[in-house]
């Protein structure tokens, strides 16, 4: 069982566009053709996508969604949320690491939307990651 803090997802930015598509197309899909087909085609990777929405989910967590601001990085709270995205992004990646394919993934960014839909509208948090990737290459890029 793993006890410290996840290291930092090695996403290349590609990967993290591939990553904020399929959230939002989980979030939007509607059950049209074309909306089907898409999603076949992510999940036609097999455990693939489980794994990207895995690492991509603690990403979110750690840069995005529970930041501390700088004036309150000395708080409790702050060590508190430190503490619950270690566990939450552990758990997100352990899961979706196990297997499970595509319905893992579909889950995994059902958990994600759910969190997204609290700090900000969806599309529009995921458009400022997919823009923010290009930052990320010499960071995290295998």
């Amino acid at each position: 069982m793993e006890t410290t803090s996840p290291q930092l997802p090695q996403l290349a930015p590609e990967q993290i566009r591939r990553a904020a598509d399929y959230v939002e197309l989980v979030w939007q899909e509607q059950g049209s053709e074309e909306e089907k087909a898409a999603l076949a085609a992510f999940h036609a990777d097999g455990p693939e996508p489980a794994r990207l929405i895995g690492e991509f989910g603690a990403l979110l967590l750690a840069d995005y969604i529970t930041v501390v601001p700088d004036e309150h990085a000395d708080c409790e709270s702050a060590y508190v949320m430190d503490k619950l995205v270690a566990v939450a992004s552990r758990y997100l990646k352990r899961w979706c690491l196990a297997g499970g394919g595509a319905h893992t993934a579909w889950i995994a960014a059902g958990f994600l939307i759910e969190i997204m839909q609290e700090v900000d509208q969806v599309s529009q948090f995921l458009a400022d990651v997919r823009g923010d990737a290009a930052r990320w290459p010499a960071a995290v890029a295998s």
